[in-house]
């Protein structure tokens, strides 16, 4: 395991991540050396997001009435501290907020303690990430929303208490809301752009809370940002160099304020891949810094810098690439890791639409728009004052995105999606060689998705029997150390890709390589895998979310009693099992595994078929 972590993640990143791990025992047992990590900031102004307010509560008010009914309904819960936590959940934190409680488990994080004590994990107290959802004022965007909707002062009251209790219950650096510069970026952004909406009713005591809130989040940023850059390396690093930005800003620091549009643009051509893929293999974070890259264009507005145009490039193909692997009804396959985030919650779309991120960012960077109007557009409001762009039309195809290792072979009302990466990053699923299948708006064959990363339900879904491949009995696609190390990655030869066909190798560093060649057929797909390598037998793996009716040669997936589609294969050993599968952080429901087994003695062979109802 060493010798695959010192090779795969590079000495330099072993050696950062040990110099980490030594100033949190230093600080521990030497709390006077916390000042060699500070620095002093003075913040001069928060006046940095120039918002069209008019322009976005024309919008909003022009909306259907069940629409507007349901951002007045969040944010009157919030009001009473019922944060929509993860886009899905209601998690209660009482009236006024704990802003250290977690609704999940019901215990609190100390608030006593400075932040590095407090551990990243913990059985009794639960997913820390519950504790921090409220602390990320996202809900201050329904507060924003329902106000320009009503013109009921209430909501800006509500923003300005909890603003003021925030701050009174989170003196810096106690507490769990300071362990992470990502969650006192966002944190940062969401307060800075409410302050804007309620411009017109905000006080002096007002503006000092958001000066005392950036001032503390900045130096969060600021005393912690080696870890984000040297070790972590991925989304946290890119919305903490917007937290940078936004803090030097305000600062009027021109010389941070460089440094970190410099840093920017080195992270984005090093984070994004010249086809668009990202490089935590994930759609949910590729929307996340997609959002954070509209937060910078929008600031740009008053900071007089921008991105270059190779890091606008990268954007353009980023945005390309999840509108190729998203079906008609706006979603996209639950690739990779998934922890909920919505960030900027501007639009009445649901979380699993990706139409609005696809259409702003595309737009920011292009100045034309991938989407006709519609519900989608109040995400472009709020980061663009572009009034009106022309719409360009982009044909969705078969293609395959071989630095991102995606591959998708369309079919009349629908396509087929094949993972298959050759990482040269660190890794987070067990997911090669994975299918998902989408036909009519529905997803029949799924991923599982991430539950929680501090549960044993979402260690298990990150594992390969949780993806359409092949599991081989007793052995992983990869290994895999604590929350988020998986080493001994997988590689990929043999790619063969057309409009109709694929067929590649995946290797595994633990004793098997699979084949898998799919050819797209009238009514579907035809499928043969080989499986090479040690172990008594294998299974191939089906997830579907729908109900499964075996029957002689395979089975049939129906949806309230409509047949979706026949597999067909020639094997008698094949049972249904459940399983989970998680659309939102922290929930989960069970749908239906279909395995089939096989006899592997050095090799298996294996074909099935797909029939799609038409």
């Amino acid at each position: 395991m060493i010798k695959s972590i010192l090779t795969e993640y590079g000495i330099g990143w072993v050696v950062n991540r040990l110099l980490y791990s030594a100033k949190l025992k230093m600080m521990t047992k030497i709390p006077a050396t916390e000042h060699l990590f500070e620095s002093n900031v003075e913040v001069k102004r928060v006046d940095i997001f120039n918002l069209d307010v008019d322009r976005i509560k024309d919008f909003l008010i022009a909306l259907p009435a069940e629409k507007k009914h349901d951002i007045v309904a969040i944010a009157d819960n919030a009001l009473n501290g019922i944060i929509t936590g993860f886009s899905s959940i209601e998690m209660d934190y009482g009236n006024p907020i704990n802003w250290h409680y977690s609704p999940i488990t019901k215990q609190e994080a100390s608030r006593s303690v400075k932040w590095y004590r407090i551990p990243d994990f913990d059985a009794k107290r639960g997913d820390i990430k519950a504790i921090w959802e409220a602390s990320r004022f996202t809900h201050f965007f329904y507060f924003t929303r329902a106000y320009l909707i009503t013109g009921d002062e209430k909501y800006y009251i509500a923003f300005s208490e909890q603003l003021k209790q925030w701050l009174t219950d989170n003196p810096y650096p106690y507490g769990a809301n300071y362990k992470c510069g990502q969650e006192c970026t966002l944190r940062m952004i969401n307060a800075l752009m409410a302050y804007k909406v309620f411009e017109q009713l905000t006080t002096g005591d007002d503006e000092k809370n958001v000066c005392r809130l950036v001032e503390v989040c900045y130096k969060k940023v600021l005393s912690n940002f080696f870890y984000a850059h040297k070790c972590i390396k991925n989304n946290h690093t890119l919305s903490e160099i917007c937290g940078l930005i936004i803090g030097a800003w305000c600062c009027g620091d021109k010389q941070r304020l460089s440094k970190a549009y410099k840093l920017l643009n080195k992270e984005i051509e090093s984070q994004f891949m010249p086809d668009g893929g990202y490089i935590q293999y994930s759609f949910n974070y590729q929307r996340f810094v997609l959002q954070i890259i509209e937060c910078v264009f929008k600031i740009s507005e008053k900071t007089g810098m921008s991105i270059s145009d190779k890091s606008k490039n990268l954007i353009k193909n980023s945005a390309l690439l999840m509108y190729q692997c998203q079906d008609e009804i706006g979603d996209v396959p639950n690739y990779g890791s998934n922890d909920g985030a919505l960030i900027f919650p501007v639009t009445v779309c649901g979380y699993r639409d990706f139409t609005p991120v696809i259409n702003t960012a595309y737009a920011l960077v292009t100045g034309e728009r991938l989407f006709k109007k519609g519900y989608y557009d109040e995400e472009l409001i709020w980061f663009s004052d572009a009034d009106s762009l022309p719409v360009v039309r982009i044909e969705k195809k078969s293609i395959a995105f071989y630095d991102a290792g995606l591959y998708t072979l369309r079919h009349n009302n629908g396509f087929l999606m094949i993972c298959l990466q050759d990482f040269k990053t660190r890794p987070a699923h067990m997911d090669g060689m994975h299918l998902d299948l989408w036909h009519k708006g529905k997803n029949i064959l799924c991923d599982s998705g991430t539950y929680s990363y501090a549960n044993e339900i979402g260690k298990n879904l990150a594992k390969t029997a949780a993806h359409n491949t092949v599991k081989v009995q007793g052995v992983e696609q990869m290994g895999s150390y604590s929350n988020f190390m998986i080493y001994n990655w997988t590689s990929r030869v043999d790619v063969d890709f057309t409009e109709d066909n694929f067929i590649s190798t995946m290797i595994s560093k633990n004793g098997y390589k699979h084949t898998r060649r799919i050819v797209q057929t009238e009514r579907g797909y035809e499928i043969a895998d080989e499986v090479i390598g040690n172990g008594d037998s294998c299974s191939f793996l089906f997830h579907t979310p729908y109900e499964v009716k075996l029957a002689p040669g395979g089975f049939k997936v129906f949806d309230e009693g409509e047949k979706l589609c026949v597999v067909k294969f020639d094997s008698v050993n094949v049972e249904v099992c459940k399983a989970y599968r998680s659309l939102y952080y922290l929930k989960k429901e069970e749908i239906n595994c279909i395995v089939v087994k096989c006899s592997l003695s050095d090799k298996c062979n294996f074909k099935f078929e797909i029939k799609l109802n038409k």
